[in-house]
């Protein structure tokens, strides 16, 4: 079960860029001086910035569009992962040593105390020669799920650097996640 949960944390990282990623707050309720949402959110903005990679805009119009005060169960559960969630994206066009940025950003997460929690994979996923790489990382209860993939075939960078407060995205039981996922029959609508 563990396992399905951290599957399930890394899928609703990505789905809430677009969701509520914007909200305030630790999760938790993280205090002063904590670190919660807005420190994660920072350092991995600026740590990808610094290495030279640019956000989507579509990603940034999602996010601040995003309203939390929808009215169904399903759109009440994203907005509260969303509040224990801390994400950057780039989906689009291949960028310049891309995989060169990603290892930057992530050697500057390292710096900022994120420490690497299990093993590095790196993997081909096409036979153009694309791959696909991802390192998890971790720091004071936060998880963040680092990968780039570089389809060949498609000439493009997928980027993503999601991070989950664990005591959060733990708080959902497995109705909730089966909600929030659609396979709870209509009790998302």
């Amino acid at each position: 079960m563990n396992g399905k949960k951290w599957a399930v944390g890394a899928a609703v990282a990505v789905m809430l860029l677009g969701v509520g990623g914007a909200s305030a707050g630790g999760g938790t309720g993280a205090g002063p001086g904590a670190f919660g949402r807005e420190a994660a959110q920072s350092e991995i903005r600026t740590a990808a910035a610094a290495a030279g990679l640019s956000e989507s805009e579509s990603l940034k119009r999602e996010e601040a569009a995003a309203s939390p005060s929808a009215g169904t169960e399903r759109d009440r559960l994203a907005a509260r992962a969303a509040a224990c969630t801390a994400g950057w994206g780039y989906f689009g066009r291949v960028v310049d040593g891309a995989r060169g940025k990603f290892d930057r950003t992530v050697a500057a997460l390292a710096e900022k105390g994120w420490a690497e929690s299990g093993k590095r994979f790196e993997e081909k996923i096409d036979d153009s020669g694309g791959t696909s790489v991802g390192v998890t990382l971790k720091k004071n209860g936060w998880t963040l799920y680092a990968r780039h993939h570089a389809p060949k075939a498609m000439e493009m960078d997928v980027i993503s650097f999601q991070a989950t407060e664990d005591a959060c995205m733990n708080g959902f039981s497995e109705r909730e996640w089966d909600v929030l996922f659609g396979e709870d029959g209509d009790a998302g609508d």
